[in-house]
């Protein structure tokens, strides 16, 4: 047996006992899975651990395999179903195999006569080769299946309507193989819940990426000639401009996925030096909760911002980049005043959540109805809370305020790097200091992270240069254990499933609207408001590592001490 001969490494060697080996064995043959990815699942030994007896007894290399990248004419020297069974994976154009079980000679003699090269050996761990495999070969036989069709047959892509039926996506034989192509991305996305797909063309390649809890993942790379029928393919069915190259477009279309839920696709297309890039933005409405107690405040920040929104007027401003969850957090605020005696006009782009007894209107910047000449219009028609979907220009931001001055709550968002630097975002857009400290109530910032999965996230202990790299300063004895990201099939071998929020909530008091009267820097505001009780967006982070939820590295991905 291929396993016996590390089996049997690992009992000379004291690191099993006879019985593990044998549960080893039954469990490997019971799920048809590697004998090492037995051992390390029955927490006989960690991956570091196991690996480093392989490497002694064959005199192996350990390679780190977190940021490789492999070549797509490397991809296919090994064939998927070689690859995934004996646990390989093509390390560069040598053909430098990264395996887990070098003892199954088997595997190695297939790969040397079926690409008639010679092979070098390297050890990776489990976790990370198949995460290798998941993120360069998932989909691969349909994908693969469909460009071959695409080489024997080319069809310019036909309209079709902009309210498509995932059934018809899955089963449409009449249509070219550019649109199943397609077709196939779409649905692969939704399936892993994808936020974004990146559509990119290179001077000899092109690149299909999925958004997946916040990071970008390579899925495939279509033959870089298709990279204008792809993008033709989605302006028809969004219905953009076929003709127009040289301009950024922006539209949308709709994926039916039941009776009962629909999939939105915002679609951006710019032009860049080697063709257009199409980006399409996933939103899921049914997935958006709109409900303030599940935002993941904590108790204090929750407090603050119910009792901003309760407010009679002045302003709330949620602040973020893209994804951040900024929508969610304005959509919940809303639902939570939507009642029957109060009028609330909302004016965004896209609207995203249809909610009843909200008037909700869209920005269509082709006809002028932006978002200034919808809040003029919107004071005419008797507000009580108004939403702006985003402050862009000094134009929004002047009516905005002013309106939150005369008697009415505004709720919008823009884009800066944290709460305080906010103020310094609207006195650069030319907003007077006045009325910037005369208007805002609270001040919102956040992010979001990755939760660790709680399938294969381990406890560990946390180093003092952990501790000092995160800043801790409150407590740092308290915080001797923290989770380790492992991976496993569920979260697809990344360690992370779904993401939760980290926020910074800071109130405008007589303090601060004195510093943002006589334009105090920003890192005069923070301190204040650090001074005051504001727990920082890398606090949010850290009290998350401390429960449990989220890894140091997340945190330090997504934060900055302050």
């Amino acid at each position: 047996m291929a396993t016996s001969r590390i089996g049997d490494v690992l009992l000379k060697n004291g690191r099993l006992t006879p019985a593990q080996l044998s549960q080893a064995i039954d469990a490997q043959e019971r799920d048809g899975s590697l004998f090492i990815d037995a051992v390390v699942r029955l927490g006989f030994l960690s991956e570091g651990d196991l690996l480093r007896e392989v490497s002694d007894y064959y005199g192996l290399p350990i390679v780190e395999l977190q940021d490789t990248s492999i070549d797509d004419s490397a991809l296919r020297l090994v064939p998927q179903a070689l690859a995934t069974k004996h646990g390989l994976v093509q390390k560069d154009h040598t053909l430098t195999l990264c395996v887990t079980d070098p003892s199954n000679m088997a595997a190695l003699n297939d790969i040397k006569f079926i690409t008639g090269l010679d092979v070098q050996l390297c050890l990776g761990k489990p976790s990370q080769v198949q995460h290798l495999q998941n993120k360069y070969y998932r989909n691969a036989p349909v994908y693969e299946r469909l460009i071959d069709a695409i080489h024997e047959e080319q069809k310019a892509p036909s309209a079709r309507e902009t309210e498509l039926q995932i059934l018809d996506l899955e089963r449409s034989s009449e249509d070219s193989p550019v649109v199943k192509l397609l077709n196939a991305v779409l649905i692969d996305a939704i399936n892993k819940n994808a936020s974004d797909i990146h559509f990119e063309p290179y001077e000899e390649t092109y690149r299909v990426r999925f958004r997946i809890d916040g990071i970008l993942y390579e899925i495939m790379r279509p033959p870089a000639k298709l990279k204008s029928s792809i993008v033709s393919r989605i302006k028809i069915i969004a219905k953009l401009d076929i003709a127009e190259k040289r301009l950024p477009q922006d539209g949308r279309f709709k994926l039916k996925v039941d009776r009962n839920k629909t999939i939105d696709f915002r679609v951006s297309i710019t032009p860049t030096f080697f063709g257009e890039k199409a980006v399409l933005r996933i939103l899921d409405t049914m997935s958006l909760q709109p409900d303030m107690t599940k935002l993941g405040f904590d108790p204090k920040q929750f407090e603050l911002f119910n009792t901003a929104i309760a407010e009679p007027h002045g302003m709330i401003l949620v602040t973020g980049p893209t994804g951040s969850g900024k929508t969610t957090t304005l959509y919940s605020a809303i639902a939570n005043l939507n009642r029957p005696g109060t009028n609330i006009c909302t004016v965004e782009d896209p609207i995203e959540i249809n909610l009843t007894g909200v008037n909700q209107s869209q920005v269509n910047d082709e006809i002028g109805f932006t978002f200034a000449a919808s809040l003029r219009s919107f004071l005419r028609q008797d507000p009580d809370v108004i939403m702006v979907g985003e402050i862009r220009d000094h134009e929004t931001a002047e009516i905005a305020i002013k309106a939150s001055m005369t008697g009415h709550l505004v709720l919008s968002t823009l884009h800066t790097n944290d709460a305080p630097a906010t103020v310094s975002r609207l006195l650069a857009m030319g907003v007077e200091p006045f009325l910037v400290s005369s208007s805002i109530n609270l001040i919102v910032a956040q992010r979001l992270a990755r939760r660790a999965c709680t399938d294969c996230a381990k406890e560990v202990a946390a180093s003092a240069e952990l501790i000092h790299s995160l800043g801790v300063t409150n407590q740092p004895d308290s915080f001797n254990k923290i989770k380790k990201a492992c991976g496993c099939p569920r979260c697809a071998n990344t360690g992370y499933r779904d993401r939760i929020a980290l926020y910074e909530v800071l109130p405008i008091d007589d303090t601060l609207r004195e510093l943002i009267v006589r334009g105090a820097p920003t890192l005069e505001i923070r301190a204040a408001g650090i001074s005051a009780g504001m727990r920082t967006l890398r606090d949010s982070g850290i009290d998350l590592i401390r429960r449990g939820i989220t890894t140091p590295e997340e945190v330090l991905r997504v934060t900055k001490n302050s």
